[in-house]
Formats: C-alpha cells, sequence, structure tokens
C-alpha cells in the first residue's frame, strides 16, 4: 500500500487570505485536516448555505462527517475559548467528539496569559507589536523556556499544577506593578472549559497522524497566519509566535519532511496586514478605504481595521521560496471589479536602492508599481476560467510569470461554490 502524504495549505503572506473556506473546499479530498500551530487568535471564516461560521482553534473540516479533525502539538489552545467555540458548532448540530482529537502535547493559553500579554504590550508603550491579547505569545514563550502547561496536564494532579504557574504569573504581574485585572469570572469559565475539554479524545496525534499516513491515508494540514508573521521568517518582531511555514507542519503534527506532499498557497488579490509592523504597500488614501469596504477587511476574532494595499509580488515570491509552493490559490480578485487601475509592487525602494529580495528589515522601504487595467466587470457570478475578463486573466498570467508558480484555483466570492478550479 502506498503511503499517503500529507497536503500543506498555507496563508502565505500576512494571513486573513481566507483559509478557512478552502480547507472546507478540499476537505473531501482527505481523510484527515490537522491545524499544526497558533491559537485562538486565528479566524477562519466559513460560509455556505446562508451560515457563517468562524473557527478560531477547531479545524476546518469539521462540518464533515466523516473526516477526522486534529488539533496539533504545535498548537496552544485557550480552554474556555475552545468551550465557547466547541458549543456554538454543536448547537448548529455538528457532532465535534466523534470528529476531533485534540494533541495532549499541545500547550494550554492560562487566563494569566491573556493578562500577561496585556502587560507586556503596555509595558512597550510606542512599540507594542499589536497582538490579539489572547495570551498567545506568553503561552509559546513558556513553552520554550520549558515552564507551560500542556493539555495533557489536565489528566492528573491539574490544579496543583495550575495553581503553581498561576502563582508565577502573578508574582511577574507584580513586579511589573500592573494591577488591571480581574481574574475572577474569567478563571472559572476557564477551568469549566478544561472539565469540557476531557469530554473529547485527548491522545498522541502524532502517533494516529503517522499510523493514518501508514495506512495510505491523506492528511489536510491547515495553517494560520501567514509567512511574514512567522517568528523565524516574519517581519520580526511584528509577527507571530509559532511557526507558520510549511516546516511548521513537520514539528506542530510529528510527521516528516518526506511525509509532505503538494504545498498550496493562498494570497489576496491585494495585501492586508493585522497589528503593527512594517508594511510598503500600505494604502492611507481613499483607496485603502474602499478596498477595506468591500473586501470586508476587518478582523475575524479583534474586528480590527486591516491595513490594506496592493499586491506585493515581494512579499509573495519570498513566501513561495520558503514554503516550496507547489500551487497557488488566489482569493478575493472580486473585490477589485470596480477599480479602473490595479496596482503591483515588483519591487522595494530605499536611499537610491531597489531590490526585488526580502529585506532583513522593511523597515522604512517604499513600494515600486506596475499599473495594470483593471477589468471593471463583476467576477462573483463566474463559474468558469472561460468566462474571466481579459484584463482578469493578464492580471492572472502575470503572477503565473513573476512566481514561476501555477494558479489552480480562483475565489469570486465568498461562498464555497464561488470557487473556480483551473
Amino acid at each position: 500500500m502506498a503511503k499517503g502524504k500529507v497536503d500543506a495549505l498555507l496563508g502565505i503572506v500576512f494571513g486573513d487570505e481566507g483559509k478557512g473556506k478552502v480547507v472546507d473546499v478540499f476537505t473531501p479530498r482527505y481523510d484527515i485536516v490537522a491545524r499544526f500551530a497558533g491559537g485562538p487568535n486565528a479566524g477562519h471564516t466559513i460560509i455556505f448555505d446562508g451560515k457563517k461560521f468562524v473557527l478560531r482553534s477547531i479545524p476546518s473540516g469539521v462540518f464533515d462527517e466523516g473526516k477526522l479533525n486534529v488539533i496539533g502539538n504545535g498548537c496552544v489552545i485557550a480552554p474556555d475559548l475552545f468551550m465557547a467555540e466547541a458549543q456554538e458548532l454543536e448547537a448548529a448540530g455538528y457532532d465535534l467528539r466523534s470528529r476531533l482529537h485534540i494533541s495532549k502535547r499541545a500547550h494550554l493559553i492560562l487566563p494569566t496569559h491573556r493578562v500577561l500579554d496585556r502587560a507586556y504590550e503596555a509595558a512597550k508603550g510606542k512599540n507594542r507589536v499589536g497582538t490579539t491579547g489572547k495570551g498567545i505569545g506568553p503561552a509559546y514563550s513558556e513553552k520554550a523556556s520549558r515552564t507551560g502547561l500542556r493539555v495533557g496536564d489536565i489528566l492528573e494532579n491539574f490544579r496543583e499544577k495550575y495553581e503553581a504557574l498561576k502563582a508565577r504569573h502573578l508574582q511577574i504581574l507584580a513586579d511589573l506593578h500592573y494591577t488591571d485585572f480581574d481574574l475572577s469570572g474569567e478563571e472559572e469559565k476557564w477551568l469549566a472549559g478544561v472539565e469540557y475539554m476531557r469530554q473529547f479524545p485527548l491522545t498522541d496525534t502524532e502517533i494516529e497522524l503517522n499510523r493514518a499516513l501508514a495506512e495510505g491515508k491523506n492528511v489536510l494540514a491547515e495553517g494560520a497566519q501567514g509567512t511574514m508573521l512567522d517568528i523565524d521568517h516574519g517581519t520580526y518582531p511584528f509577527v507571530s509566535s509559532s511557526s507558520t511555514v510549511c516546516g511548521g507542519v513537520c514539528t506542530g503534527l510529528g510527521v516528516a519532511p518526506t511525509s509532505i506532499g503538494e504545498v498550496f498557497g493562498i494570497f489576496k488579490a491585494y495585501s492586508t496586514r493585522v497589528g503593527s509592523g512594517p508594511f510598503p504597500v500600505e494604502l492611507f488614501d481613499a483607496t485603502g478605504d474602499k478596498i477595506r469596504e468591500i473586501g470586508n477587511e476587518y478582523g475575524a476574532v479583534t474586528g480590527r481595521n486591516r491595513r490594506c494595499g496592493w499586491l506585493d509580488m515581494v512579499a509573495l515570491r519570498y513566501a513561495i521560496m520558503v514554503n516550496g509552493v507547489t500551487q497557488l490559490i488566489m482569493m478575493k480578485g472580486d473585490v477589485l471589479d470596480s477599480f479602473a487601475t490595479i496596482r503591483v509592487c515588483v519591487a522595494y525602494e530605499k536611499d537610491g536602492v531597489r531590490t526585488t529580495d526580502m529585506p532583513y528589515d522593511t523597515e522604512g522601504w517604499t513600494a515600486v508599481y506596475r499599473d495594470f487595467p483593471g477589468w471593471q466587470t463583476p467576477l462573483n457570478g463566474l463559474t468558469s476560467e472561460a468566462e474571466f475578463p481579459q484584463a482578469f486573466r493578464e492580471y492572472i498570467d502575470f503572477i503565473e510569470r513573476e512566481t514561476s508558480t501555477p494558479i489552480t484555483i480562483v475565489s469570486v466570492g465568498p461562498d464555497r461554490a464561488q470557487t473556480i478550479q483551473r
């Protein structure tokens, strides 16, 4: 029997590209859908049958009754937020306990992690990163310092371990003179979430996944955020705290590099970014506002305005290189329907120096643009590539030439049906 493969589905620039919708479209092809990184700071929005779901920690394959979904060891989980998310899905009729396994090696986000997140941000002043305040960074920090709590810890002597770590956090907060918090109600919900999580299969997911691969089953690894928010390869320090790139699939699920098959890179027809940090293509004018409004560019978890700009080929090429992308998926081309001219950043410039390579630090670099005629016709009713307007076809052809990577799927609207295979 041929061994199964792990295909990676990644947001490859700054995230927020619509991974959830594509995972939902792809799920029928796979036996297992697995999250390998991130936590409840990543919202994946899925719309179908007139219903909208925002998934934060739970893989986007849970809507298919026949699929196993896995939260891998590379993730961090807030039990109270997980409970709220899961109960919302259960109320909508989805039996999660029969289709969702959680890695015992995944780390827990404590209520005090969220307080620490806010305290650390406040201490940075104008240099703040712009985190979601969900406790992601402090939880991953403690994973690295070997002091964190893992999902498997809730199975034995948990309260003792929890109280010890909480006391450590409270001491840090006292040292920072940070007093703007009240844990009472939040902690009660969090502990209820721990009890709720005990009702799910808490397993050695790395063993399960490798056994499934040995049996010829295929896995879809669902990413969170994007390459430019990767802890190693992103715009540090304005990044997330986990490995969001393809290499993170191996460490975040416990699978070998030889198990990786296709690497699908999802990007928007334009650029967005949430949080602080350099963003050379950012538009501060009416054009940026128009893209935001048409594209509904507000954070799925936080509701924050996303910073908007034109497509950035420097970042896109870099992300394709780092991830080994084999196929591209372009989202939200329909958002640009009404623009007479569409611009693409083809290089960065600073102090008279021009580069097409991603700099170590993108602060102070400005975008060099190439202009394209807009297609100025609605895309959202199209059902096949043959119906693409010529200007839209030329836009796609340019991106493929510049990246040496085929765009095999084009999304022309938020519904799962508005997805065109090329």
